[in-house]
């Protein structure tokens, strides 16, 4: 994307017709112009979107759940969209600021992208075992996560929220029937893990139920009345509504859905599946890279990265063939030291007690925005990984790095280090908050989340574990390297289900044979890959492109190069898609030559 700037454009078109045009004026009116465009395309995308305005701290719309699934909400976004981006061609481009250009880029790109989506019918494949609407309901329902629970119009809007969801509920269970019907139906293997998942929403007694949870953590200053009647209506809600919404779904699953579902694994096999996964790849990677350029890029790093862990191998003294390394890690008692799920949280907290002290020889800031370390919940810590949740700057809700334990006994350290950089410190965490912290950035730009930044940045961040006092442990680099090559498996695999016919079984079999991950671990991911297509590829591109822009500015700019400048360089901008990333990055380093 070419720079320029309005000062270099008046230059080109003359001092007199600066002085007929007053271009100051007319820069100011198109500045606030756009304003006015970002907050409109803000406040209609969190109203389309209002859980993910709770997630952020916009809460105008906390008793609204929309029915996503319906043909009326897609043509509402639809011209959203259509709408927005006819309103963006109306700015005249180059006379535009080098800020202003990247926001408008950024706009264009959501609007062309959210369009391109709408025309696969990704709403007749509603839910899932990974990452379902109806599983994150509930980690919202318990009462301390990112609905707010401070006073009584917050219980009334939940309750509102409620009956949206069931109604979703039915939509969804119509949508499965009429996907049957076409072609589009979900694998069975993860049709299979969630039918025990309903097991844990569809039955009483209510107050023993997960959406009870607000009941329990009432406000100290709500009063005794007001206490009195929201307990009896969550009880009612539990039992009238939600109950029986998941009892529903749980039947209909295990009777009616199951039994029609198909054997094989990969999205090719609905209508359109080929042309589905390769928007999917653009969604996430933000990038024009095919599934065989994946697959090839996936091999090459799975290749690169086997090498480095032989010579790891070889360095800690373990005498078998790799295989067998993978084996002895996957199985060492020694890497194994905990018996309470309370010393898995209290280990990456020391961890993070380590990392602190070297941040400033890498980054100029840090977060405001408090940082928690907690257990997964009980429901889903069996089918979930490691995960960071975005709190608040306020400090009203603090951010939270989830880590399953569903055995503290079996739970291996190996990756632990690698993990806390990627999820937490300096990943997700340090990234995401800096961005919602950044009031420099409109106010749309601070919710975007694009896979293949946020991902690659978290696994850059883990590239700076020696840098930050990390795998000094002769066990937490081979740790490191595990999480390296669990995302170049990550490109092979999901490229390999969705567009070479590969079955769930040969997807296991791969990741057991290059990576040092137990059989339940690896079986969890590859149906996370089957749940949601090409969500995966987005963390080894990204990271790929961040090593890449690191290691061209410290090689064209030597001396000149200054880490912490390189990092405040790339968290400033917030998320951007990857070509404009690496606009910026090229633009800054010819800037500093």
């Amino acid at each position: 994307m070419k720079k320029l700037l309005i000062f270099s454009f008046l230059i080109l078109i003359g001092f007199e017709c600066c002085q007929q045009t007053k271009p100051g004026k007319e820069s100011d009116e198109t500045s606030r112009s756009l304003n006015k465009l970002y907050e409109e395309y803000y406040d209609g995308y969190m109203e389309l979107n209002p859980i993910l305005a709770t997630e952020f701290g916009d809460y105008r719309f906390n008793d609204l759940f929309p029915n996503s699934l319906t043909q009326s909400y897609i043509e509402k976004l639809r011209n959203f969209y259509t709408s927005f981006k006819a309103k963006l061609d109306e700015f005249d481009e180059p006379q535009l600021s080098e800020p202003e250009r990247l926001n408008v880029d950024i706009l264009k790109w959501e609007c062309n992208i959210g369009l391109k989506g709408l025309n696969f019918k990704k709403e007749l494949l509603p839910v899932d075992q990974f990452a379902s609407v109806d599983i994150y309901l509930a980690t919202m329902a318990g009462g301390n996560y990112v609905q707010p629970f401070r006073n009584t119009p917050d219980y009334e809007n939940w309750l509102k929220r409620l009956s949206g969801f069931v109604i979703w509920c039915d939509t969804a269970i119509a949508n499965m029937q009429r996907g049957m019907r076409t072609g589009y139906t979900l694998p069975k293997a993860l049709v299979y893990k969630m039918i025990p998942q309903m097991d844990s929403f569809d039955h009483g007694p209510a107050e023993e139920h997960v959406f009870y949870g607000p009941v329990i953590v009432f406000p100290g200053d709500m009063s005794a009345a007001d206490k009195k009647r929201l307990e009896s209506e969550y009880k009612a809600v539990i039992e009238k509504k939600i109950i029986p919404a998941y009892k529903k779904l749980h039947d209909f699953l295990k009777n009616e859905y199951l039994p029609r579902c198909r054997e094989t694994s990969g999205i090719d096999d609905i209508p359109y599946g080929k042309e589905y996964y390769q928007y999917l790849i653009e969604y996430y990677t933000t990038t024009e890279l095919s599934a065989d350029e994946i697959f090839e890029i996936g091999q090459n790093e799975v290749d690169r990265i086997s090498r480095e862990m032989g010579k790891i191998k070889d360095q800690v003294g373990f005498k078998g063939d790799l295989k067998e390394f993978f084996s002895h890690v996957r199985t060492s008692q020694d890497l194994m030291p905990f018996s309470e799920p309370e010393q898995v949280i209290a280990n990456f907290n020391n961890i993070h007690e380590i990392i602190k002290s070297k941040m400033p020889g890498l980054f100029d800031s840090e977060p405001k925005t408090p940082l928690e370390v907690r257990r997964t919940e009980a429901f889903r810590e069996k089918t979930a990984s490691a995960e960071f949740e975005i709190g608040l700057p306020d400090g009203s809700r603090p951010a939270i790095f989830y880590v399953p334990i569903p055995d503290a006994g079996t739970y291996n350290i190996l990756q632990d280090e690698s993990l806390f950089l990627h999820e937490a410190v300096p990943g997700h965490y340090f990234q995401l908050s800096l961005q919602l912290e950044n009031d420099s950035l409109p106010q749309f730009r601070k919710i975007m989340i694009y896979g293949s930044y946020v991902e690659g940045w978290a696994m850059y961040a883990e590239t700076l574990g020696k840098e930050l006092g990390m795998y000094s442990d002769p066990y937490q680099y081979p740790g490191n390297l595990k999480e390296e090559i669990h995302r170049a498996i990550r490109l092979v695999v999901d490229v390999g289900l969705h567009t070479k016919g590969w079955t769930r079984e040969q997807a296991i079999q791969y990741s057991l044979d290059h990576e040092p991950e137990s059989e339940s671990n690896i079986i969890a991911e590859i149906e996370r890959y089957m749940a949601l297509p090409g969500q995966a590829l987005a963390y080894k591109i990204g990271q790929l492109k961040f090593l890449e822009l690191r290691a061209k500015a410290e090689n064209t700019l030597g001396d000149k190069f200054n880490i912490k400048e390189f990092h405040n360089k790339v968290l400033e901008s917030g998320c951007i898609p990857m070509q404009l990333f690496e606009d910026r990055i090229n633009g800054w380093i010819d800037s500093k030559k």
